[in-house]
């Protein structure tokens, strides 16, 4: 795989892991759709500008992308990763609020009771 072939695989991987929709990263970031579907199928290279604003709106750094930037999870948090993914977007987004919850609360001192 060349690296515009797994520039493309992570950015791919990233939106669908978010359940967003090309059009959604279109209308987003006002990438044409076409350009979003071009850029993941490794058929046109993303340019630098499109880059910053597809890994702003995907929560991640540009270096995620460009394989600058190996973030290794322990096996556990991969699975919820995967298994969250299965999930409807409503349940993903109970299941950001309540991985807020335990960050605050944990935050907090009560995370060990």
């Amino acid at each position: 795989m060349n690296e515009q072939d797994a520039i493309a695989a992570r950015l791919k991987e990233a939106r669908e892991y978010l359940g967003l929709s090309q059009q959604d990263v279109s209308d987003q970031t006002g990438i044409p759709r076409s350009a979003v579907s071009l850029i993941e199928s490794g058929k046109r290279r993303v340019a630098s500008q499109e880059l910053a604003a597809l890994a702003k709106l995907y929560s991640r750094p540009v270096g995620h992308f460009t394989g600058e930037q190996v973030q290794d999870f322990p096996e556990d948090v991969n699975m919820l990763a995967r298994q969250a993914s299965t999930l409807s977007e409503k349940d993903r987004s109970e299941l950001m609020r309540f991985t807020e919850f335990l960050i605050q609360r944990s935050q907090q001192g009560d995370g060990d009771k």
